[in-house]
């Protein structure tokens, strides 16, 4: 059996194993083995010895019908073991859930990449814990297992030992965040460069950005949120933004609610609340300073906005994210 070894690294060879089912999502397995394998790069001797583990072992097809080759996980020890997504029904076979709560007991660290939580909810390893996973099924994560505490838009969570992330290339945020802990953010900046992905969003950042999820359709409106995206330390009443887009202020306001859903003075609030949160989770600078570095004129009308749209003020997002 390998020896358990509880990072930061010190030298010995960490143990990853990624439990793959049938239909598991290839970009599941793929980003978060490619991120810890480029790793292996930056380490003299390497960090990570890495294996693509199943229930039974042997030969297991993805959702493309791509197979993977598995070794069984009996008889084999990991520090980190890492459960991919995929489809949900082969994640709730008893055997399955029987293994990863073998697997669990014996490891120092759990994770799941998108409906991976389903495995570990099934499990019971989330039950009172914080977890994500793809945005599109996180309802039906809440409603099966109520003990969890889904948050729904959320990159990736930690608490304690146990990791979840959102969908897809999610997953390599996820691994990269782990390369961070186990050998510091140098080695995991330079994972991130390797792979051309960025370094890194945070874990407690919106699975979408404002700009996406207003999505309009108007080559104008784009031209006014950008806009504004770029002068959120300026006022920007609707004239303002109406002569960025190049129309009436009336024209303006009738087109922008019918292609955002909202007013601009929301979306204003919107895109001032995303560049709050990631200066919040990335940096130390005072709350106050935070405010007024993104547009809004007092601290307290940041705090209100967060409860607006989070539901929770900026402390508690900071404190989450640390």
């Amino acid at each position: 059996m390998a020896k358990l070894t509880s990072f930061p690294y010190k030298g010995t060879m960490h143990q990853v194993g990624l439990f793959i089912c049938q239909g598991h999502q290839a970009l599941d397995l793929a980003g978060p083995l490619g991120a810890f394998e480029k790793a292996n790069d930056f380490v003299k001797g390497g960090a990570y010895h890495l294996v693509v583990i199943s229930e039974s072992g042997g030969t297991v097809a993805g959702s493309s019908g791509v197979p993977i080759q598995t070794r069984s996980f009996r008889d084999m020890a990991f520090d980190t073991v890492v459960f991919i997504g995929g489809e949900i029904r082969p994640l709730q076979d008893p055997g399955v859930i029987a293994a990863a709560k073998q697997l669990a007991a014996s490891t120092v660290r759990v994770a799941s990449v998108c409906t991976g939580a389903f495995l570990l909810a099934g499990a019971g390893l989330l039950d009172g814990r914080r977890a994500t996973t793809h945005w599109r099924v996180a309802p039906e994560l809440q409603q099966h297992y109520p003990k969890v505490r889904v948050e729904p838009d959320r990159i990736f969570i930690s608490d304690g030992r146990i990791w979840t992330s959102a969908g897809i290339a999610a997953g390599i945020d996820l691994a990269l965040a782990l390369i961070e802990a186990d050998l510091g953010a140098g080695v995991a900046r330079q994972v991130a460069r390797e792979l051309v992905v960025p370094y890194r969003r945070a874990g407690g950042q919106s699975q979408f950005s404002a700009m996406a999820q207003m999505e309009p359709d108007s080559d104008r409106i784009r031209m006014a949120l950008a806009f504004a995206r770029d002068h959120l330390v300026e006022a920007l009443p609707i004239e303002r933004l109406a002569e960025a887009a190049r129309l009436s202020v009336r024209q303006f306001g009738r087109v922008f609610r019918r292609q955002t859903g909202e007013t601009p003075a929301k979306a204003v609030e919107r895109l001032r609340v995303e560049a709050a949160g990631i200066r919040l989770q990335n940096g130390s600078e005072p709350i106050e300073q935070i405010a007024k570095a993104v547009g809004f004129s007092d601290p307290e009308r940041m705090r209100r906005a967060f409860l607006r749209l989070h539901g929770q003020p900026p402390q508690a997002l900071r404190r989450a994210s640390r």
